[in-house]
Formats: C-alpha cells, structure tokens, sequence
C-alpha cells in the first residue's frame, strides 16, 4: 500500500543534469579534417546553413565520431568573429547521445560583459515555470581553446517529451523564420492574421500544425473567455511576468515578439516556454511602443502592465483585460520580485556564478570583453555599441525599489494559511475534504490535476459551513474532491478586488501533492492472457508492423479500471510504462497492448519489447503490489505464448488466437478451419461476404487488433452473412464464425 503524504514539490525533470550542472564547466572539442572549418561553417551561414560533418566531438572526455556542427544566431553571429555561437547536434550521421541530450547550443556571450545574465535568467525562470538549464563550457576546435561558452539545453523533442509527456503535437519555436530586425514588422505576435498559415512569423517542424496555432490565435484576439480550451494561462502569464521583472525585453514583451516556444500537450493545450536570455536584465532596449529606452533609469522604470492596451501584443492585452488572469499575473509578479530581486536573490546568483568561471573568463582571449569588465559589469554600466549592459546592481536595485512603490504591489494581498485535507491517507474512490484558511479575499479555488501534464482544473471553495469549512464566516474555505487517481496535485488560489495569491506561492509550478491507496485487483479478475514475443508474419498493428504484444483478458463479469497499473519486462524496473487514465476493460473481453517502444504512433504503444529468448511480462501497481508475473522461456517464430483454458489455465506455446478466446481451434490457411467457409472480397472496402454450403453459420464478430469486438450477431444457420466493413479504419481484423473459425480480413 502506498503510505499518502502532502509535499510540495516542483513538476521539473527527474533526469541526469550532469551537462548542466551549474558547478562544473564543460569541456567540449571539436575536431575537423579541414583546416579551413571557420570559412565552411560560414558559407554554411550564408547559404542553407545545414551542418558540417566534424570528424569528432568529444564532451568531457567522451569521444563521438561524425557529428554535425554548425553556427546558429542572428545578431549574435558574424563571419569576422573568432567566437562564433554553435549547435553541435550529435545525431546528424550516427544514432548517439551524451546523457541523452543529441542537440547542444553554446552561445559565445557577445551581449554581456558579466556572463552571468543568461544562466542568472534561466535559474530564476526554473524557479517558477518548466525552463531549460544553463551552464558554461570552454569550446576547443582542433586543439585549440576558442572559449568559453554559456551551454543552455535545447527545447527539442526530448525536451517537451521530458516535460510535457509528448513530443509528437504542434511545436512552434517563435521567432521569426529570417530572423528579427528593425527592417521588418512581421513579427510571431500571436495576433490573428486570418486562416491562410503563410501570414504566422513562426518556425514550425509539422505541416499539420498551422490549423492548431491558427486556432490559439483566434481563440485568443476573438474568443478569449474560452482561451483555456487552447492555453495553460497560469505558463503564459508566469513567461509575460518573468520578462517584465528581469527587463528582458527581447522576448514577447519587447519589439520583436520572439525567443519563446509552443508546445501543444495531450490535453489539447498550448504550453509557452522562454528560450535566449542572453539580453536579459536590460540589454535590449527597444519595448515596440515609443523610442528605445536609452538609460538604466529608463529600463527600470517600465510599467509592469507594459502592452495592457496594446492589441498588436494581445498575450498582453487580451489576457490581462479579464480581471481574473491580471490578479493572477499581479501575484506571480509580486512573488518573481520578492524572491528574487528585492532580496537581492539575483545577485547571489551572479556573484556565486562569476567566482565558478573566473579563471575560464581570463583564459578567454577571444572574449568580447575585458577582465575589468567582466567584473564591473556587475555594477557599472557599459556602452556596447547599438546597447548597453547595464550594471546589474544599478539595474534591479533601482527596479525592485520602483516597483515595490506601486499601488498593485502595496495593497493588501490575500493570506493563505492551513492548506490539508481532512484524509492524508486516502483510498482511490474516496471522497476527502480540502480546506485552507483565507483572510483579505472575496473567492477562493482548489486547483488540481490527477495528471502531471495535465493543465489544473479549478473549482471553487465555501466559507458556508455545508462544504466541511467549520463554521460559515470563519474564514476556512473548503470543498469536498472525489480521489480518482493515485496522485492529486493541488493548490489553493485567493484573490480580492485587486489582487491575487496563491499557496503554494509558485503555484502552478509548484504544487501540494496527496497520493493515495488503490485497493488491487482480485488476483485472477485481470489475467496476462497471451503474448507474442517473435511477431514475422502474424499481425500488424495500425502502423502495418509487425510487432511483439501482450493479451489482457477480464475474467470477470465487471468492467474494470486500469488506472494506476503498470506493465513492465523487468522485475527490478516494474514501472516501465503506465496505463493511460480512464482506460477500462469490459467484462469477458481483451485487450490489447503493442510491446514495441514505439510511443508515437496511435493506440496503446508500451515501452517495452519482448526477448525471444525469454524473460518476464509484468502487471503491477506503483506501491510495488503485482498483479501478474508471468515468466517464459525461448518462444517459437510467430506462436503465441497462451492461457489454456482461457483466462485461467497454465500456459502454452501455440496458435495465436490474438483478441479472442484462446480455445478457438484456428487452421494454417487464413486462419480458415472449414472447408465449406468462404469469404470475398478480401481486402474488403465496404461488404464482406461469408459463405458456407452446408448452412450453419450460427454466429459472426468482428475483432480490431486491440482486441475490440466492432460487431457480433447471431444467426439461425444462415448459409450467406454479408457483414459491412464500410465504417472501418483501414487496416486488419479478424472475424469468428461460429466461435470456432477465425478469418484474418483486411479493410482497404
């Protein structure tokens, strides 16, 4: 049994950051075979920009042959530099990776003599939404130190895979295809431009997205109450936050609208994250309304409702017209500026980060910047040409007292206090009590999810005394939740005529956390029915492969739930791959899952593969209770593994009998046991037609490849069945006649 506690704790990444620790500089060689790699990387950046093959990569020590290199940026970038920022991908030619990451991006500080604003940024950033990680590495090519380098995890596939659950929905990397500059107005502001795709100044991967994020941009400038149905606000209100708080105006909130990206998650939302931080703390200058902001007084003092009106910036303007969201984005404010600016959180960072690189910075002779400058720009100012880097301390100590002055952020805040529910032990299926003590508020919600990719769903809580709250007026606040899963996160948000709170105070980010009981399955009601671990020639899944799957059979006369169950191959890793939530089994049915780690395509995809030299399929729940083990020896080239009798018995090599009884007596020619059966056309298109001389045929079911049966009708010894395939997806089925014969039939 799972012993339940309440924890706040953050939704980041569980895996390794060796590479980027933030303790430890990196240590990255490049080598080429032509020595005149610079004038090629160049040309590259003049023309298509595709990579260049380095001979190798090595990354502290671990060598990888034939990678692709090339140089990235925009006005980072020039072909007279001798540090020029790069993207190393390690997977250009040969399947590899380091720690799992394939793509780095190294960024050569051009815009900050500190070299502290990027990883300071992106530390901040983590605190309160999903944001990359950030470090330093010293870059050498062919043995040579080219210097050092912020190193900042790229937003890839693997990225949102790691911190949304998917990697496979609309992505959109919003910058402009070409590039920012003053020369251009076609910036990714999220502003409606009508259905035709080619008028979004986005960069996107998938043909397939556009319709999605024409959708968000509609929704969002016309429809904006329902913006929930395409958005998670509570991200999107986090970034407009952070980019005002920390002066980083090359990002949404300034000219160019940039440097952030989409992902869409399974849930049908839009996540945003930031991304290139390199101008943070006031180095870019121009906000897109009026002139450039020419002085450190002047960046900070920008209004923190900065584009509340202006519709070209509708993230802005159209998400903080609705009062709720602008209490919502007030207290995320508040908490980013007294955590981390008035506090004086930020210089700790910076200071502690420049005593790590200060012996890299001085070996840097290709640094854009001096030693002396280097060190000053933690409180000086310095003209950088068309910008200029302000001192940190100049900066923000004049920002966290300007903003700290102002009516929003002196009013009285709600107080949030007592967060618990009234069961910390729960089962699954209990109905438990929240309650929070409130004072200074006029509404109170409960958010939660029982998904951690899941956006919050927000209900509200009673101080009436009918909702398990004490007394009515006393100031606790509750509502009754029924525990569907084995995890809720939760958290409470309050909110008065002008501003809100939340507790956690980095709520959505961070959360309360209750886990609960399930109470197992009755041993036998859900069986390992049979499995396949050497699938040649026997079925395919939706995808047309042939791979390995297992069998699930309800043995009892009651639909039951998966949820909390696992399957795994490994006794010593039994939580490889969890069952989708809400995913029933009906009673006396199957069910089936593809053990073939292809988690992309349609259907049920495990996370496993079968050895047909043998090993174990494993049913188990999270506490490490087992539902099924079943261990199996060396299997036979396309024979099932299976119960005999069905649903109970002990296990057999034979037949295949995939998503039904396992009894069935099934032939060697088409699945075809009588000879008076016929069937045509096969493949169909619409009308399947069954035949049998002699009459008889008494029953017919249709049965997809997940085990589903799509069609079932009895007949009184019909000699013609004609079965209508018409509303099919393409792909394979079976069809039992008389519970006896199997035909295998293709829907074209």
């Amino acid at each position: 049994m799972l012993t339940a506690v309440v924890s706040i704790f953050a939704s980041q990444k569980s895996f390794s950051q060796d590479l980027y620790d933030i303790n430890t500089i990196q240590t990255i060689e490049i080598v080429f075979t032509q020595s005149n790699w610079d004038e090629l990387l160049d040309l590259e950046m003049a023309g298509d920009n595709n990579y260049t093959q380095a001979e190798s990569v090595t990354i502290n020590g671990e060598l990888f042959e034939t990678v692709g290199v090339k140089y990235k940026g925009n006005s980072s970038y020039n072909p007279n530099y001798n540090k020029n920022p790069f993207h190393i991908e390690l997977d250009t030619y040969v399947d590899q990776d380091y720690q799992g990451y394939k793509d780095l991006k190294l960024a050569n500080v051009i815009f900050d003599p500190s070299f502290v604003r990027e990883t300071v940024s992106y530390n901040i950033a983590g605190q309160y939404m999903d944001a990359p990680k950030a470090n330093y590495a010293n870059i050498y090519v062919n043995g040579v130190l080219i210097g050092l380098y912020t190193n900042t995890e790229a937003i890839t596939k693997r990225f949102v895979d790691d911190t949304f659950g998917s990697k496979t929905n609309a992505f959109f990397s919003c910058s402009p295809p070409d590039g920012a500059g003053p020369g251009s107005n076609a910036y990714p502001s999220l502003e409606y431009l009508g259905p035709n795709s080619s008028s979004y100044e986005i960069k996107s991967d998938g043909a397939d997205d556009w319709d999605e994020l024409i959708e968000l941009t509609n929704i969002l400038n016309n429809d904006v109450t329902n913006i929930e149905t395409v958005l998670d606000v509570d991200r999107a209100l986090w970034m407009l936050a952070f980019d005002n708080v920390m002066v980083n105006l090359d990002s949404y909130i300034g000219q160019f609208k940039q440097n952030y990206y989409l992902y869409k998650t399974d849930a049908g939302v839009f996540n945003s994250v930031v991304w290139d931080l390199n101008m943070s703390f006031g180095v870019f200058s121009m906000t897109g309304e009026g002139p450039p902001l020419n002085s450190t007084t002047q960046k900070a003092q920008i209004s923190h409702l900065l584009h509340i009106n202006n519709t070209s910036f509708p993230l802005i303007s159209k998400l903080l017209a609705i009062p709720r969201y602008k209490k919502m984005y007030l207290a995320h404010f508040k908490t980013i500026l007294t955590e981390n600016i008035t506090n004086s959180n930020y210089l700790t960072l910076a200071n502690d980060y420049q005593d790590i690189i200060d012996a890299a910075v001085q070996a840097d002779n290709n640094k854009f910047y001096t030693y002396a400058q280097f060190v000053g720009n933690i409180n000086t100012d310095y003209n950088l040409g068309q910008n200029t880097a302000p001192g940190l301390t100049n900066l923000m100590n004049a920002r966290g007292s300007y903003l700290s002055a102002l009516s929003d952020f002196t009013v009285t805040q709600p107080t949030i206090s007592n967060v618990a529910p009234s069961n910390n032990d729960p089962d699954v299926g209990d109905a438990v009590s929240f309650t929070a003590t409130v004072t200074n508020s006029n509404a109170v919600f409960l958010g939660y999810r029982t998904n951690q990719y899941a956006p919050f769903t927000k209900i509200q809580m009673y101080d009436d005394g009918a909702h398990n709250d004490g007394a009515a007026g006393d100031n606790v606040f509750g509502i009754d939740l029924t525990i569907t899963n084995d995890y809720t996160h939760y958290y409470v948000y309050a909110e008065n005529t002008n501003i809100g709170a939340f507790s956690p105070a980095r709520a959505q980010h961070e959360f309360y956390t209750l886990n609960a009981n399930y109470i197992p399955l009755p041993v036998g009601a859900l069986v390992i029915n049979e499995l396949m671990a050497d699938n040649e020639t026997i079925v395919t899944d939706q995808d047309g492969e042939y791979d390995d799957w297992i069998e699930l059979y309800n043995n009892t006369n009651e639909t039951l739930s998966l949820d909390g169950l696992y399957l795994s191959d490994d006794p010593t890793d039994l939580l490889q791959w969890e069952f989708p939530d809400g995913l029933t089994i009906a009673p006396d049915s199957y069910l089936i899952v593809w053990c073939d780690k292809d988690l992309d395509q349609d259907g049920l995809h495990a996370d496993i593969k079968f050895s047909a030299g043998g090993e174990s399929a494993i049913l188990s729940y999270a506490d490490g209770t087992i539902i099924e083990n079943i261990e199996f020896g060396q299997q036979e080239t396309d024979l099932s593994y299976s119960r005999i009798p069905n649903g109970t018995g002990d296990f057999i090599i034979k037949q295949a009998t995939f998503g039904i009884d396992n009894e069935i007596i099934l032939g060697t020619d088409s699945f075809d046991a009588e000879s008076a059966l016929n069937y045509y056309p096969n493949p169909t298109k619409s009308v399947l037609n069954i035949t049998n001389s002699d009459g008889g045929i008494t029953s017919v079911k249709v049965i997809s490849i997940l085990g589903q049966v799509l069609f079932s009708q009895a007949y009184n010894n019909s000699s013609l069945v004609e079965v209508d395939f018409s509303d099919f997806a393409k792909g394979t089925y079976f069809v039992s006649v008389n519970e006896n014969t199997v035909i295998k039939i293709l829907k074209d």
